[in-house]
């Protein structure tokens, strides 16, 4: 009997399990009908699921009443309740922008609900750009980001300044971080010039990048955030059939402005007056002489044959050095990826490897990139992974903009001398030293490696409630390595090797709670509150030695003598608590707050610790009764927030008092080197931001607004202290400026149909500084051509106002803007330099930016454009002081010098040409330029083969593609050959931003390419 009313137990629950699950399947296609490969269909609230077949069908074994949730890259998410069916047939919509995720910091959020700032970009808008730096293909791309290169060598510094400058002294660039690890980002150049140490990213292996600009976003890394926040998230798999890609392209580069210098007889006609009008011509030297040669064209070209020259026997050297310094530049690409995994293990592969060689001869880049990102399912409830990057960056370098070896400096000298001798060796007998040398018997080489890695736990404890445990390490190691052989320029000392090694450790230890839920399905609430630590060390290492016995020995042990040694090792540390809520009412009002605690081991003992809050309110209009049927407003949010954050970067021994060595009648002492100040402690910026978001015609037209105030008191600046207290001065938080200004975005969806669509992105900021107070009862600090004084822009160029020529002498005028009796400025006019007074005339900074990008697709083929604007800045051509100076000194003269005054009554702006004479060559507005332009930033067109030809080849997608960067200069900047490029700027700027010293034009590429996808 027992066994029959088992047998009857088993046969009746399995009755019921066979009623209660079933199989159920179906197929997924997209908008269009056509079907979606390797959707992820998952059994809400499991990791039961399974992945669409080539044809888009998928079958699963699912409980009566279970929900079905659709997932895909790119396409809106959807949930579908079985019920009683056992065929699912599911259309998956393409994500629209409100949809989207951005990455905010310790967690996501949905564009839709989103208060505060925060831009955008994809990974696909990155990758086929021809740069070798990933910040610079987000040139254009955001609203109130500016971004310049200092200048067009391959690892030329990267200028980034999110919503003006924050500060003065301390650090001015945003906080990048790589999946939650803050990068390092130290400029270690030991060659005087400025160096990109985020060079070592690859855009291959990025998924997106998001911009926190306002407070409400940034203020999440607190003491850290003043200068925005730039977050880079990596690309992951996902579950189902693994996906490769590998994509390579090959591109040449030119430089994309040339200066108009004289040629040989330019050259000699001009200085033969100069020499003429300041010395007379029957003065001994004279530059040319009609019966035979002069001692100075002997001594310029170098002893060379020009007799004759006027007789029609033709110059025998007349070298154009730009063909000299510049050569072809080329850039190779080369990606591969793979991508894929199951519902309980994603993976993602990739190695990239770049080749640039750049548009000055000797400056050259070559990096290798390896990614792995791996993430594990262990249960339902417990998640782990770990995203582990590694790169390896050699740079071939030149010497910076102000040293005279470098390659843009022969610019400066005669065209009458050879760049190189009858025996094919560098000219020793040229005006000035000649590059080629240095080239040729010297090196500069940087080689840069780089491991960031995250080991990640997730552990949701309840249905509302995870945890996660991160550590993320961040190395950054570079060697450089200098040689100076015997017959490099300025050698004396048979031969100089110089070592440096700096390794930069990172390491960051994060854990977070997150509480979401929904109460009363009307109230959702998120909540992060964790704690970070964050600890770095530095050390470094130089030795240099001199006298070789040859030049084939290169390393420091060869040499006979070691003249320089220095090693140290120096670190910081933060510990943090944060918290973030947010909060969002039937999904249309919303409030989030956030708190950051940072303390800091860089400043002063009695302020080591900081709060830096946040709020911000959103109200999304549009869900309420009034327009929720609205059939032109799609979509209206209003937004605003406000909050502080902080700016750290100030070195690690600000606040300290520091002692170095000292000697007094051959005894070693200890001396006081810098005043303690133990209250020392962060630049502070606080930041209002209020705007909107406006979508109408079923959001093919959107529109954001913002208007924000953003403004930093505590600057950190030198305070002059009285003689008797043995020290100059004691670093101290006095000074306080302020930038605000608007942002719009326009995005439309100009045409939408089967085989043809176009689409445009627009955006537009402008920016007005202020410095509102300075220390010293608001003194002037002066550093060269540039100015920092209450009620100007930061660093604005003060110079002497350049008033023209006399049209009676040919002197060169200024006006006074002497200060009269009664107030008034006096613009009357001196040719004395020293007469006149400097007053600001400047700003180095734009003040209006533009981007604007269009995307178009017709069947097959895809082009795209942007578009990048600039107004408002100037750049003062220190250069021009020697290059454009009337053939004042030796160098070889901008062509617009022949406009040169040359009798009474001439109008020009070019004084009388005079040898040495100084006739207009002081600093002033006479080589300060405007800097406007418009510029066709990047473009690209691609093919992409039809399905059925690539499935000949058993591929998914193959796209061939032409891509260009800096293709065209809308500008009167480069007017009449005065300046390479509007956005060149010297390397060795340091305090003097806007300034230029030959500094090289950015490189135009264009590049031809392939994607292949299987």
């Amino acid at each position: 009997m027992k066994r029959i009313l088992l047998l009857i137990t088993l046969f009746s629950v399995a009755i019921s399990f066979s009623m209660a699950q079933r199989t159920v399947s179906g197929k997924v296609t997209d908008d269009s009908g056509e079907s979606l490969p390797g959707v992820n269909v998952v059994i809400k609230g499991t990791t039961t699921g399974t992945t669409t077949d080539l044809e888009g069908n998928y079958r699963l074994s699912v409980d009566e009443g279970a929900i079905l949730v659709f997932s895909y890259v790119g396409f809106e998410t959807q949930e579908v309740n079985v019920g009683s069916r056992t065929t699912v047939d599911i259309t998956l919509g393409g994500a629209t922008e409100l949809q989207e995720v951005v990455v905010v910091g310790y967690g996501t959020q949905s564009k839709r609900l989103l208060t505060g700032n925060v831009a955008t970009i994809g990974g696909e808008e990155l990758k086929e750009i021809p740069n070798s730096s990933f910040q610079n293909t987000l040139v254009a791309k955001a609203a109130g980001v500016d971004i310049t290169q200092d200048n067009g060598k391959v690892d030329g510094g990267i200028n980034i300044r999110i919503r003006g400058q924050a500060s003065i002294s301390a650090g001015t660039q945003p906080l990048y971080v790589l999946d939650g690890i803050p990068l390092i980002n130290n400029d270690e150049s030991s060659n005087g010039g400025t160096s990109n140490p985020l060079l070592t990213l690859s855009p291959n292996e990025i998924e997106s990048i998001d911009i926190l600009k306002d407070a409400s976003a940034a203020a999440i890394y607190g003491a850290r955030g003043s200068n925005g926040v730039v977050v880079i998230t990596t690309k992951r798999g996902s579950a189902g059939k693994t996906n490769f890609s590998v994509n390579y392209s090959y591109g040449v580069s030119e430089p994309t402005n040339r200066i108009e210098m004289l040629n040989g007889p330019e050259y000699i006609e001009l200085f033969t007056e100069a020499w003429n009008n300041e010395f007379g011509e029957d003065a001994d030297g004279v530059f040319y002489a009609p019966n035979g040669q002069s001692d100075m064209i002997d001594i310029l070209s170098g002893e060379e044959d020009f007799f004759g020259f006027y007789g029609g026997n033709g110059l025998n050297v007349d070298t154009d050095w730009q063909d000299v310094m510049f050569q072809d530049g080329s850039v190779e690409d080369f990606s591969f990826s793979a991508s894929g995994g199951d519902l309980k293990t994603q993976f993602f592969l990739s190695g990239a490897y770049n080749k640039t060689d750049g548009i000055l001869r000797g400056n050259s880049l070559e990096r290798f990139n390896l990614r792995s990102n791996v993430s594990h399912n262990f249960s339902e409830k417990f998640r782990a992974g770990i995203n582990l990057g590694y790169s390896r960056t050699f740079i071939d370098r030149v010497a910076n903009d102000n040293a005279f070896v470098t390659p843009v400096q022969s610019i400066a000298q005669s065209p009458l001398v050879r760049a190189v001798d009858a025996n094919g060796e560098p000219n020793t007998e040229t005006t000035y030293a000649n590059f080629l040398r240095q080239d040729k018997y010297g090196s500069y080489e940087t080689t840069v490696r780089r491991v960031t890695g995250k080991a990640f736990l997730e552990y949701q404890i309840l249905d509302f409630l995870r945890i996660n445990s991160d550590f993320a390490y961040d190395i950054f190691s570079q060697e450089e390595n200098s040689w100076d052989g015997s017959r490099v320029p300025f050698q004396s000392t048979n031969g100089e090797a110089f070592w440096d090694n700096t390794r930069t450790e990172n390491y960051i230890l994060s854990n977070y709670l997150t509480f979401e839920k929904t109460f009363a399905n009307d109230h959702n609430v998120n909540v992060v509150v964790g704690t970070e630590l964050n600890e770095s060390t530095r050390r470094d290492q130089t030795v240099t030695a001199i006298e070789f016995p040859t030049d084939d020995f290169q390393t420091p042990s060869s040499g006979a003598e070691v003249t320089g040694g220095t090693g140290s090792i120096t670190r910081y540390s933060f510990a943090s608590i944060f918290a973030r809520a947010q909060y969002d009412f039937m999904g249309k009002y919303i409030f989030k707050a956030s708190i950051r605690r940072d303390g800091s081991s860089r400043f002063g003992a009695n302020e080591r610790y900081g709060v830096f809050p946040a709020v911000s309110v959103g109200w999304i209009v549009s869900e309420e009764s009034f327009l929720n049927n609205n059939t032109v407003v799609s979509f209206l949010k209003l937004r605003g927030s406000y909050g502080v954050t902080g700016n750290a970067e100030i070195g690690n021994f600000a606040s300290r008092g520091l002692f170095g060595s000292a000697s007094y009648n051959q005894r070693s002492g200890i001396l006081l080197t810098q005043a303690p100040n133990n209250s020392l402690t962060w630049e502070e910026t606080s930041q209002l931001d209020v705007g909107f978001e406006v979508g109408v015609l079923d959001n093919r037209v959107s529109i954001e607004f913002d208007y924000y105030n953003k403004r930093t008191d505590g600057l950190i600046f030198a305070v002059p202290l009285v003689p008797s207290s043995g020290l100059i001065d004691i670093n101290s938080n006095i000074g306080e400026i302020e930038n605000k200004g608007i942002e719009i975005v326009l995005n439309t969806t100009n045409i939408e149909r089967d085989d043809f669509t176009w689409s445009t992105n627009f955006n537009i900021a402008n920016n007005k500084s202020e410095v509102l107070s300075l220390p010293n009862d608001g003194a002037d600090v002066i550093t060269g051509q540039n100015i920092i004084r209450e009620g100007e822009v930061v660093s604005a160029f003060y110079l002497l106002e350049y008033a023209g020529v006399d049209p009676d002498n040919g002197d060169a005028l200024y006006y006074l803007n002497t200060e009269n009796p009664d107030g008034t400025i006096d613009r009357s006019t001196t040719n004395d330099p020293n007469a006149a007074e400097r007053t600001v005339v400047g700003n180095p900074f734009p003040e209006l930016i533009a981007g604007l990008t269009n995307t178009i697709n017709y069947k097959n083929f895809d082009f795209s454009f942007t578009f990048q604007g600039e107004w408002g800045a100037s750049i003062y051509n220190g250069g021009g002081r020697f290059a454009s100076t009337n053939a004042d000194f030796l160098d070889n003269q901008t062509r617009d010098q022949l406009r040169r005054w040359q009798q009474p009554g001439d109008i020009t702006d070019v004084p009388q040409a005079r040898f040495l004479g100084g006739n207009g060559t002081a600093n002033s507005t006479r080589y300060l330029r405007e800097a406007d332009f418009i510029r066709l930033r990047n473009a690209s067109i691609g093919y992409t083969l039809p399905s059925n030809i690539a499935e000949l080849a058993k591929l998914e997608r193959v796209r061939f593609y032409i891509s260009g960067i800096n293709l065209l200069t809308f500008t009167s900047y480069t007017d009449r050959g005065k300046g390479f490029d509007p956005e060149s700027t010297s390397d060795v700027g340091g305090s003097n931003p806007g300034n230029e010293f030959y500094s090289a034009p950015p490189a135009r590429t264009i590049s031809l390419g392939v994607n292949v996808n299987f």
